[in-house]
């Protein structure tokens, strides 16, 4: 495939712009995509295999970054939606533009997190903000990152028999239609990762179930395998009893 030489020279130029004292943001790998697709159990068979660090977006993303969204509001006085606005009354694609405006500054309380970790190997940073247009700016390389996305099938099991998926976290007065809308935001930001990264040549992986947590994680880690250190030893088996994932 034709490298892109204009598109390497912008994406060069804006890396510049990213503060990365210890080179840690540059040297990290990227597993990016829609949720329900496995990215975080991945990363973790991954990091234990490889002896790496995994930096789980999702998860900094409902405590530290929340707080740091809550003390934005309070300085600039901006009021927080009601649960109804955002999950029932909200259509989906309009929810799936919020999200992903959403990105760009979360993208950058992200690079925060992983600009205070220093490591020999790389860090595998995953999580469904993580969007390719935004790792552009730390680096040019494709290879560093991959996409994974569940199929629609794959989704809906997950929304039907993960207990997490089904509930919305909040009281709304309508907790079938703000699931649902949830389910279709999430297809629509999954659409819109895929389209970016095959327009972009990055290696997209879907899930459908048919492969178990181990066999996907090989299939990423062989992707990434020119970045990763020699295996410490075989793929562990992580149970997770909130996975419908076959070996889970």
């Amino acid at each position: 495939m034709a490298v892109d030489t204009t598109l390497n020279a912008r994406l060069t130029s804006d890396i510049t712009e990213v503060w990365d004292p210890f080179g840690t943001v540059r040297n990290a790998l990227w597993i990016g995509g829609g949720q329900w697709a496995g990215k975080s159990t991945v990363a973790r068979l991954i990091a234990w295999r490889y002896g790496i660090t995994a930096y789980h977006y999702d998860y900094h993303d409902a405590r530290g970054h929340e707080a740091r969204r809550v003390a934005r509001r309070a300085v600039t006085g901006e009021q927080e939606a009601t649960p109804d606005a955002v999950w029932v009354d909200t259509p989906p694609a309009e929810m799936a533009v919020a999200a992903l405006s959403g990105f760009r500054e979360r993208f950058e309380w992200a690079l925060d997190d992983l600009r205070g970790l220093v490591s020999g190997h790389p860090i595998l940073a995953e999580g469904w903000g993580l969007r390719r247009d935004l790792v552009s700016r730390v680096t040019p390389d494709r290879g560093r990152m991959m996409v994974m996305v569940p199929s629609d099938e794959w989704r809906r099991h997950q929304f039907e028999t993960l207990g997490r998926a089904s509930t919305i976290g909040h009281a709304v007065s309508d907790l079938k239609r703000a699931v649902r809308n949830r389910m279709d935001r999430d297809r629509l930001v999954a659409e819109d990762a895929v389209a970016s990264a095959r327009r972009l040549g990055i290696r997209v992986i879907e899930v459908d179930g048919t492969l178990d947590q181990v066999d996907v994680a090989a299939l990423v880690a062989d992707g990434f395998s020119s970045y990763l250190p020699a295996p410490r030893g075989g793929w562990a088996r992580l149970g997770n009893p909130d996975s419908s994932w076959p070996g889970a």
